[in-house]
């Protein structure tokens, strides 16, 4: 019970549920990714800075990651529907944080991989063209992430109980 408000009417408790993730968000996080990624290129150029080389490294660890949540993500499913065993409340909360925050940080990597590969259309060079094609693949990769975050927030979802 909280403290009553000045009128004495007793405070609302809260319903115990959390929002999945909002689109504005999602769409927000994605441009404002998208936005920094196209400006590292011109930014480079400007102050005289090489430009970043997209390792392979950091592609397979964004599919590694992916590959991770999405595994996560079925597990708990499969938990939360009872074809295992229950699961704990503090897991499902920790669970929903995960898929919240890399769905976040998902669609933010992603959106500034795909602005860093629009910002290296027209240029020539080797270089480019691999710059061009490892920011495209890691922003799918990281897309991948996002996906695969907004599945592990759908499945920490609990069934409605019939009554």
């Amino acid at each position: 019970m909280g403290v009553p408000d000045p009128e004495g009417r007793e405070p609302e408790e809260p319903s115990g549920t959390v929002a999945p993730t909002a689109t504005g968000a999602l769409v927000g996080f994605g441009i404002a990714g998208l936005v920094l990624g196209w400006a590292v290129r011109p930014f480079a150029l400007r102050f005289g800075y090489a430009e970043p080389r997209i390792s392979l490294v950091s592609v397979a660890l964004l599919v590694f990651a992916a590959a991770g949540i999405g595994a996560t993500a079925y597990l708990t499913r499969r938990a939360v529907r009872g074809h295992r065993h229950d699961l704990p409340h503090h897991h499902a909360v920790n669970r929903l944080v995960l898929g919240k925050a890399a769905a976040l940080a998902g669609i933010l990597i992603a959106g500034g991989y795909a602005g860093y590969a629009i910002a290296q259309l027209g240029v020539s060079g080797a270089m480019a063209d691999s710059r061009l094609w490892r920011s495209g693949v890691a922003a799918l990769a990281a897309g991948g992430v996002t996906v695969a975050a907004l599945l592990l927030e759908l499945a920490c979802r609990v069934p409605p109980r019939d009554g």
